[in-house]
């Protein structure tokens, strides 16, 4: 059981990490967000960015919030692999 559960959160945070790049690497082939790819992306990783763009300070028209969440979900990772292990 504890094989399956560590193997199924580190799917799990792969592909959380994996849509936040693709959401980040779509929006420069698409600015507007009018791509079906793009609005889905969105959709998933838009819980996961928008408190953390609430709270980071905006640095021109650059957004750190994917740079924060990539490297907060590999923290949260590694904490609770830890603890299952």
């Amino acid at each position: 059981m504890s094989s399956f559960l560590v193997t199924f959160i580190s799917l799990l945070f792969q592909v959380l990490l994996f849509a936040i790049l693709g959401r980040v690497l779509v929006s420069w082939i698409d600015p507007l967000g009018n791509m079906r790819v793009t609005q889905i992306l969105r959709d998933i990783t838009e819980p996961i960015l928008a408190p953390i763009r609430s709270v980071l300070p905006t640095i021109g028209m650059i957004d750190l919030s994917p740079l924060v969440a990539i490297l907060l979900i590999q923290l949260l990772q590694g904490l609770i692999l830890n603890a299952i292990r």
